[in-house]
């Protein structure tokens, strides 16, 4: 049930994600917000990060750049970010949180 849980969130990300990536494409004039966002893990196994990372990829509009050497910090580029605060708020609160179910 978790991993589905996981799946379910993944989907209705991608969706979102997909539609407000599509919107950016289509204005006239890109007003984009771009940002390198450094996250903190709280996942720790080469796996959780592992899938974190990829889930975060896959996502339209962000991309996961580097983990650290001491497996603490994530980097992130956000096509269109607001806030850095607001991009780890809505990763660790959706699939930050999801990993963590699925692995423990």
């Amino acid at each position: 049930m978790k991993i589905l849980s996981l799946a379910f969130l993944f989907l209705r990300e991608l969706i979102v994600s997909a539609i407000r990536v599509s919107i950016l494409a289509l204005t006239p004039r890109l007003k984009l917000h771009p940002a390198i966002v450094s996250y903190p893990l709280s996942v720790s196994s080469d796996a959780e990060i592992t899938v974190l990372a990829n889930l975060i990829t896959l996502t339209p509009g962000t991309l996961s750049i580097n983990v650290s050497d001491d497996r603490k910090t994530l980097l992130i580029h956000c096509i269109d970010a607001e806030s850095g605060e607001a991009a780890i708020d809505d990763i660790s609160g959706g699939f930050e949180t999801k990993v963590l179910e699925v692995f423990r």
